[in-house]
């Protein structure tokens, strides 16, 4: 285990401020809430707190719309909050990664009021300008990942400029030195705070290539899917540029000891793993999404994880997630029976895992009524399961009011999951008891950190597969049936969903096993 660093070991916990603690009433969770809450993350046997972002926003999108790199919103504090926030987490022992967003600012940073204010403005080229096509409308035909154009006309230059996702979010161009130069250098801003690393938003998306034109329609594309899924984005997503950026911010994290960057990839196994660097100069880590989009059984569990395993390149360490603040709630997903088996999975796969605040719980994906609808994405492209404020309702910590989230009125519904608050899950049968057995397993058993991964069986609902080798090794057990199911294993029960210490699995049951 001394051999593993500190994020090989860990195991990171999404922290959404908005909705994670509150602490002066105003209905919306800040840095001090968060500071308050750090003992349930070191309860839980999490060592890395992924904060998502915190910067100044007009919050068009929640925060991924930045009006300034290097401040705090006043809806989550000050600088001086975030300081006494890094120094309790770090007194804990907790490693702290900031939200990074460099493919996008908001409409109303400074450079971009100043970049639009003229065509020979200064920062003109820090965004991504265009004259019209040949019949007025748009240079291309590219699709928004929140539906409509890319494109956005400027009434006051005549020129259309490009936004990735909402018009209120100009892209960057990052061919532009200048830009280059600046992100980086906020980077280092935040690296000399004390921060120990970033998860990079939307990194497939910095370097579109709009001169190559317009997208290719998806032949298998319905209605009832995403609209942004309408083209093939082969000219803006993934381009060979994005990895000179993520090599750029490699060199900059490598100027300070011990930092990490966590990137958000997603595309093909092919392009996810590339974004590793060919001479190790990527990511360390580019999140694998896979368990996010395939059906939950069995075969297809299996093959991704072999796929992925197979795919890694020789110093590449894999990273596995199954929740995040912009999809459907895994116990939503794969339903409550099947959370403990989901969260087994994740947390005994070979790697660094990400577990998403909440999921803990087992909270579910709410039902927020039409008028309580807070996510631009839902609002643009209503009716299709698209929103994300299901997954965002804050944390219940206890029996008070608004459970324990807030005094005032909380931004989104607050919701608790069938075992209940953080208080009221602090022992006895409940997800979070069994996830914390469950990480300080995981964080004492040598296979379960280093061990290689070693598929066993997978038939009948029944996944059995191997962290480790010989006298080392431990097995765990998954049960993704409504019904007993016998692995046929004999050995020590190190730890059971259901209790369980030997016998037949028990429906949708998760079992750990030191064999004999």
């Amino acid at each position: 285990m001394t051999d593993l660093t500190w994020w090989q070991r860990g195991i990171i916990y999404q922290v959404y401020p908005r909705s994670f603690q509150d602490s002066d009433g105003d209905g919306i969770g800040d840095l001090r809430g968060i500071t308050q809450r750090l003992d349930h993350i070191v309860d839980l046997g999490a060592d890395i707190v992924w904060i998502s972002p915190i910067f100044p926003s007009p919050m068009k999108d929640f925060g991924y719309d930045i009006s300034d790199y290097r401040g705090i919103d006043p809806m989550f504090g000050t600088l001086a909050d975030f300081d006494a926030m890094i120094d309790a987490a770090h007194a804990r022992g907790l490693r702290v990664l900031l939200d990074f967003v460099p493919s996008h600012t908001s409409d109303q940073h400074p450079w971009f009021v100043e970049s639009r204010s003229a065509r020979n403005s200064d920062k003109r080229d820090w965004y991504i300008w265009r004259d019209a096509g040949p019949d007025g409308g748009p240079p291309t035909n590219w699709i928004s990942e929140f539906g409509p154009s890319t494109w956005a006309w400027d009434d006051q230059t005549q020129q259309y400029y490009l936004h990735i996702f909402l018009t209120e979010q100009p892209a960057l161009n990052w061919r532009n030195p200048a830009v280059q130069a600046e992100m980086l250098d906020t980077m280092r801003f935040w690296y000399d705070r004390g921060v120990d690393g970033f998860r990079v938003d939307a990194i497939t998306h910095a370097a579109p290539d709009v001169d190559k034109g317009d997208h290719p329609v998806n032949p298998d594309w319905h209605d009832g899917m995403n609209p942004s899924l309408r083209l093939l984005k082969v000219h803006s997503k993934n381009q060979p540029m994005n990895y000179d950026i993520v090599r750029m911010m490699r060199a900059v994290t490598q100027e300070y000891p011990d930092r990490l960057l966590l990137g958000e990839t997603d595309g093909t196994l092919a392009e996810v793993t590339s974004y590793y660097g060919t001479q190790g100069d990527g990511f360390q880590l580019p999140f694998n999404f896979a368990l996010l989009d395939i059906p939950w059984t069995v075969p297809e569990i299996v093959r991704t994880v072999e796929a992925y395993e197979a795919a890694l390149p020789d110093t590449g360490w894999p990273t596995w997630v199954v929740g995040n603040h912009d999809c459907i709630r895994i116990a939503s997903r794969v339903g409550s029976d099947l959370a403990r088996v989901a969260l087994t999975l994740l947390l005994t796969l070979r790697g660094t895992p990400t577990v998403y605040q909440g999921d803990e719980l087992g909270m579910q994906s709410a039902d927020i009524p039409p008028e309580l609808v807070q996510d631009p994405w839902e609002k643009q492209v209503p009716g299709k399961g698209l929103g994300r404020d299901p997954a965002r309702t804050p944390m219940p910590w206890d029996d008070s009011a608004q459970a324990g989230f807030t005094d005032g009125t909380p931004w989104l519904p607050v919701f608790t999951p069938p075992d209940g608050t953080v208080a009221g899950q602090a022992a006895g049968d409940t997800m979070l008891a069994y996830v914390k057995r469950l990480t300080a397993l995981r964080q004492t058993t040598p296979a379960l950190l280093s061990g290689e991964y070693r598929t066993i069986s997978a038939a009948d609902d029944l996944l059995v597969y191997a962290r480790g080798s010989g006298d080392d090794a431990i097995i765990i057990c998954l049960n993704f049936a409504d019904a007993p199911r016998d692995p046929g294993l004999s050995g020590h029960t190190l730890l059971s969903s259901a209790n369980a210490a030997d016998g037949p699995l028990h429906p949708s049951e998760a079992r750990l096993i030191r064999p004999t």
